[in-house]
């Protein structure tokens, strides 16, 4: 049965966990042991998952397997399958895992780079850039997460990468003046009963950023950091995801698209603005959101949860910052960083958010490897190369990371734990992988940091991988589950 979703001021759940509930921290002890031969192993079965090919089902439209499917539960929540892009059908994939990490660093310094010019230039873009300045690449081996969504009436199925730095929800469409190659056929408008462009003078066209008008009709362009790029018309439409339809959603359906996306139709924007899906769902879902990066190299599929039901009990809560310079970027209070069960001196100034709106600390969906300011980052590498002496060192052969080891021949080594300290109190624990990564399949591993000149920190994907994350966009706060999920 079809469910529509209707606009429900519905109470957040967040003041009743968060005041009534326990939270308890995610910890692990202050020394972990790392399996080596399990995790290169993974990193030969990455290279042999079969993703989910374009077959004739997905040509046609039909409903997609239970696989990609969302659920709805009698709770209210709605659940999402978020994939590992391995999982999606590409172009062009590299066999070679050291090629494949290489080429994902490279498109992730891009992505930082972006991320930065566009907080130190909110204020204003040049005349080719428009809207989200943030890199989303989905080609080989970019590490990026998605969902299958369908769009318009009757619904058309599609990949779109999730990109929690974004607000805006687009897709291709046709016709394509110029269209990078995508899994499932390009979404036709035409073929769609529930599309309706967007007139120039109405509230939606003008909450987007540099919008423009063309006959009468709204126009959008983004321009992202490596010279990828959507253009297109602002529409409503139908959206539906497994049971569950929304309607009158506000995507730019993209008539000319270039750059790193291949594969995947679009993009879903999860920022804080109110573009974002986040913001349009707005009273439906309480603002609120939870998300489980499923971690590198498995077959299982993480979960993208929308509603006050989606937050687990006992979650530790840290407050969210507002940056006005980057209103769509979810900010967080770090005070510091631990290293077996150690803090590291580092003055907490390191990662605050000045009144310019320059440094402070950004959780991000679409960078991989966390950046840290240079004087923080070297602190807490010089702790970690103190801990592990026993651990033979190596070049890694990636530019970004300087601290990389030589296990070839172990079957475990024993590593020092890597804590987040929040403001208010909140302790993050990372398990072993989460911080010591295979960068080839021969053993080399890196101490998955790395240092940035901008002042900015930004929190990766590789460090958020099997943490319950949940974000409370109402009354600003953001929370991690006491679970391995």
């Amino acid at each position: 049965m079809v469910l529509v979703l209707v606009l429900l001021l519905l109470p957040l759940l967040f003041l009743t966990t968060s005041t009534s509930s326990p939270s308890h921290n995610l910890l692990y002890p202050n020394f972990q042991h790392l399996n080596v031969k399990q995790t290169i192993a993974e990193t030969k079965i990455n290279l042999k998952l079969k993703p989910f090919h374009t077959t004739k089902q997905h040509q046609e439209n039909k409903k997609p397997k239970t696989e990609t499917e969302s659920e709805k539960s009698e709770s209210g929540k709605l659940k999402l399958k978020l994939l590992h892009r391995d999982k999606i059908p590409t172009f062009n994939i590299s066999r070679d895992h050291r090629s494949r990490f290489n080429a994902r660093m490279k498109r992730d310094s891009k992505r930082v780079a972006a991320v930065v010019r566009r907080i130190a230039g909110a204020s204003g873009y040049e005349a080719e850039e428009f809207g989200s300045d943030v890199v989303s690449g989905m080609e080989q081996g970019s590490g990026e997460y998605f969902v299958r969504i369908g769009v318009g009436s009757p619904p058309k199925n599609q990949y779109v990468v999730i990109d929690s730095g974004s607000d805006i929800i687009w897709v291709q469409c046709q016709p394509c003046t110029q269209c990078y190659r995508q899994s499932d056929p390009v979404f036709n408008p035409g073929d769609s009963s529930s599309y309706s462009g967007v007139s120039c003078g109405s509230t939606v066209c003008s909450r987007v950023e540099n919008a423009g008008c063309h006959e009468g009709r709204c126009k959008y362009e983004v321009s992202y950091g490596d010279g990828s790029y959507t253009k297109g018309t602002l529409a409503l439409e139908t959206v539906t995801l497994g049971g569950t339809v929304i309607q009158n959603v506000a995507i730019g359906c993209g008539h000319r698209n270039q750059g790193m996306f291949v594969g995947a139709a679009g993009l879903l924007g999860l920022g804080s603005g109110p573009m974002s899906f986040v913001g349009q769902l707005g009273g439906q879902t309480g603002s609120m959101f939870s998300y489980c990066l499923v971690s590198r190299g498995t077959e299982s599929s993480g979960t993208l949860e929308f509603g006050r039901e989606s937050v687990p009990v006992g979650a530790s809560w840290v407050s969210l910052i507002h940056n006005p310079r980057a209103p769509s970027f979810y900010y967080i209070g770090l005070s510091g960083l631990g290293v077996g069960g150690l803090r590291v001196p580092i003055s907490e100034d390191v990662f605050r958010l000045n009144e310019l709106g320059e440094g402070g600390v950004v959780m991000d969906t679409g960078t991989a490897v966390t950046r840290l300011p240079v004087a923080a980052y070297d602190a807490f590498r010089d702790a970690f190369i103190a801990q592990t002496t026993n651990l033979p060192r190596t070049p890694s052969g990636v530019s970004i990371f300087d601290t990389c080891y030589d296990l070839n021949g172990f079957m475990t080594v024993r590593v020092p734990t890597i804590s987040f300290y929040f403001l208010g109190g909140p302790i993050l624990t990372l398990p072993a992988r989460n911080f010591l990564i295979p960068v080839d399949d021969v053993g080399t591993f890196c101490f998955a940091f790395a240092s940035s000149s901008s002042g900015l920190s930004i929190i990766g994907n590789i460090q958020q991988e099997g943490i319950e994350i949940s974000v409370d966009g109402a009354n600003g706060y953001v929370g991690f589950g006491p679970n391995v999920c």
